[in-house]
């Protein structure tokens, strides 16, 4: 009587790949008063290592205007290796979009609001993001370009 091995879904290492903080238009910026306008890019791309074994980073892109003046540009490469064993592929698709960059999120986030405090701007808290909802987003862009 055999019995069927668990699903493994476990982090092997999480280390920041990619950072970028440029303020292209400081000091004279910071002598005026402003109202800055944020836009926030994310990113998730997943690559296979080794068998059931996967590289996740997940880009964050914070680009703060005033008025057309770039403020800040911090861009943030968040990554993890996670070991995936023992789940059917929509399940490891699902993991890789979903649950492996809800893991990475808060250090990316913490490393944004890091260099934009370094950088002399006032602190920037990324709001939370539902990977799930940007996952089903997905699969339904992809399901419309199938037909």
């Amino acid at each position: 009587m055999s019995e069927q091995a668990q699903p493994v879904f476990s982090i092997q290492k999480i280390y920041t790949k990619d950072i970028s903080f440029e303020s292209p238009n400081t000091p004279a910026l910071f002598t005026t008063q402003f109202q800055p306008k944020l836009a926030v890019d994310l990113n998730v791309e997943s690559t296979g290592l080794t068998e059931n074994v996967f590289h996740v980073i997940l880009r964050v892109t914070a680009t703060t205007q005033v008025e057309e003046t770039t403020a800040f540009l911090c861009e943030v490469e968040q990554a993890g290796i996670f070991t995936l064993q023992g789940f059917r592929e929509e399940e490891l698709n699902y993991l890789l979009g979903v649950q492996c960059p809800t893991v990475l999120f808060p250090y990316a986030r913490e490393t944004v609001s890091d260099l934009v405090a370094r950088g002399g701007f006032p602190q920037l808290l990324l709001e939370p993001v539902n990977f799930e909802a940007m996952y089903h987003e997905h699969l339904q862009a992809q399901q419309a370009n199938a037909q």
